[in-house]
C-alpha cells in the first residue's frame, strides 16, 4: 500500500512540474508577444521567384493584422554576400542594430554562421509551433550534417528532381550514367545551372554520389589529403559530359530558372529543381506547359530542409520568433506546401496535427507534374557542407574558362 502511495505522489509532483512549466512557457511566450507589437523584421531571403516573393507579401500582411509586426522582405540574389555582411558587422564591433532579423538559409552558410557565433538561439525548439515538426527527418536536426541545435527554425523541405516535357521526350534519363548516354544522343539539349548557382553545385554532388564509391565520406568533413582521391570519379564523368552540353559545356544556364525557360522554348530537354512542386506550380502559373513532368534518379536524390535563422545583432529578436513562429503554423504551412501559391512541401508532420488542419493538407491539388511519396523514391543525405566550396573552387578551377 505504501508503495502504491508512493507512486501516486510521484505521477501527482511529476503533473503538477508539467503544468507549472507549460504555464511559464505560455506565459514567456505571451511576454515575448508583447515585445514583438511594433517591431520591424527585415527578412533577408533569395528573391528570384515572384511566388515565393508573394507567398512573403501574404504572410506579411498575417503578422501585421496578428501581431502589429512590420515584415520588410530584402530581397538578395545571394545568400552567402548577407552571412559576409553580417560577419563584418561582428568585425566592426556592432553587436546591436544589425541590418539583418531573418534571414532564409541553409548548408554552408549555416556553416559559416554557426562556426563564427553569428547566429541568436537557440530558439527554435521553444517556438509553440514546433511541436508539429517531423522530427524524424535526419535534414531537420542535421544541416548539411552540422547539428542544428535549435539555431534555426525549419521552413521548408525539398529533393532534387528532374523536369522534362513528356511532348518531346518520350522516356528520360534515370542515372547519371543513362543522362550521359542521353546527351550524347542528343547533343546541345542538356545542361546544368553554373555553379555556384545552388542547382549547379548540387548537380555536382548528385553526380558525385552516383559515381563515386565510397558515398558516406561524404558525410564527413572535407579533407584536402583525399580530395583528389574521393572526387577523381566526378571529374570524369564530367569530363565525358561536357563536350555533349548545350554550347559543348563551355557556357551554362545562370540558374534552374533560365533552364526552365530553356525547356518551355525547347531549346533544353531537361531541367533541374529542388521543388518536387515546381514543375505543377509553373504550370498553373502558364510559366511551362502542362506536358512537363517530373522525375528522380533510381538511386534516388539529394534532400534537404531550408530554415530561417536569426542573427546574434538582430535588434528584432522577438518578432523574428514571432515570425518564424507564424510560418511554422499548420496554416502557413500548407499554404506554402500549396502549388497554387508556391508548392514548398511542409516540414510538419501530419499525424501530430488536428483533424482540422489534417484536412487543409489533404485539400491541396499537387497537381499532373508532382511525383506520389512513393514515386519520389530513395533520398540521398547532403554531404557535409565543408565539400561544398572545395567542390565548387575544382569546378571553376578545370571548367570556369
Amino acid at each position: 500500500m505504501r508503495g502504491m502511495w508512493r507512486r501516486c505522489l510521484s505521477l501527482l509532483v511529476m503533473l503538477v512540474t508539467l503544468c507549472a512549466a507549460i504555464s511559464v512557457q505560455a506565459e514567456d511566450w505571451n511576454t515575448l508577444l508583447k515585445h514583438a507589437r511594433g517591431e520591424t523584421v527585415y527578412f533577408n531571403a533569395w528573391g528570384g521567384s515572384p511566388r515565393v516573393n508573394d507567398y512573403i507579401g501574404w504572410a506579411a500582411a498575417e503578422v501585421k493584422s496578428r501581431y502589429g509586426i512590420n515584415l520588410k522582405l530584402v530581397k538578395v540574389a545571394d545568400t552567402s554576400a548577407v552571412v559576409g555582411r553580417i560577419l563584418a558587422e561582428k568585425a566592426a564591433g556592432r553587436e546591436k542594430q544589425g541590418s539583418v532579423d531573418l534571414l532564409w538559409v541553409n548548408g554552408e552558410n549555416f556553416r559559416t554562421l554557426k562556426q563564427n557565433g553569428l547566429l541568436f538561439g537557440p530558439f527554435s525548439t521553444s517556438l509553440p509551433n514546433y511541436e508539429w515538426v517531423d522530427r524524424s527527418k535526419p535534414s531537420v536536426s542535421h544541416d548539411f550534417a552540422i547539428p542544428v541545435e535549435g539555431m534555426e527554425s525549419p521552413w521548408g523541405m525539398a529533393q532534387l528532381v528532374f523536369l522534362y516535357d513528356s511532348a518531346r521526350v518520350e522516356q528520360p534519363p534515370h542515372s547519371m550514367e543513362a543522362l550521359l548516354a542521353f546527351a550524347r544522343e542528343h547533343p546541345g539539349r542538356v545542361s546544368y545551372p553554373l555553379p555556384p548557382a545552388f542547382l549547379g553545385t548540387t548537380f555536382l554532388k548528385q553526380a558525385l554520389l552516383e559515381t563515386m564509391k565510397r558515398p558516406m565520406r561524404l558525410l564527413q568533413p572535407y579533407d584536402e589529403a583525399d580530395f583528389s582521391e574521393v572526387t577523381a570519379p566526378l571529374w570524369d564523368y564530367l569530363d565525358q559530359l561536357h563536350p555533349y552540353l548545350w554550347h559543348q559545356g563551355k557556357d551554362f544556364p545562370a540558374s534552374a530558372e533560365v533552364m526552365n525557360h530553356m525547356l518551355d522554348s525547347g531549346e533544353l530537354l531537361l531541367s533541374i529543381s529542388f521543388n518536387p512542386n515546381e514543375a505543377s506550380a509553373a504550370i498553373l502559373a502558364g510559366q511551362l506547359p502542362g506536358s512537363v513532368r517530373t522525375y528522380v534518379h533510381d538511386k534516388g536524390t539529394l534532400a534537404n530542409t531550408h530554415f530561417l535563422a536569426i542573427p546574434f545583432n538582430s535588434n528584432h529578436k522577438a518578432a523574428a520568433q514571432v515570425v518564424a513562429n507564424f510560418l511554422l503554423s499548420p496554416e502557413a504551412q500548407a499554404r506554402k506546401e500549396d502549388p497554387s501559391f508556391w508548392g514548398d512541401p511542409t516540414v510538419l508532420d501530419l499525424k501530430l496535427l488536428s483533424a482540422e488542419d489534417q484536412a487543409r493538407f489533404q485539400a491541396i491539388q499537387h497537381g499532373s507534374a508532382t511525383l506520389t511519396a512513393e514515386e519520389m523514391g530513395h533520398v540521398l543525405a547532403e554531404p557535409h557542407a565543408s565539400w561544398v566550396p572545395a567542390l565548387e573552387q575544382e569546378w571553376q578551377r578545370r571548367y570556369g574558362h
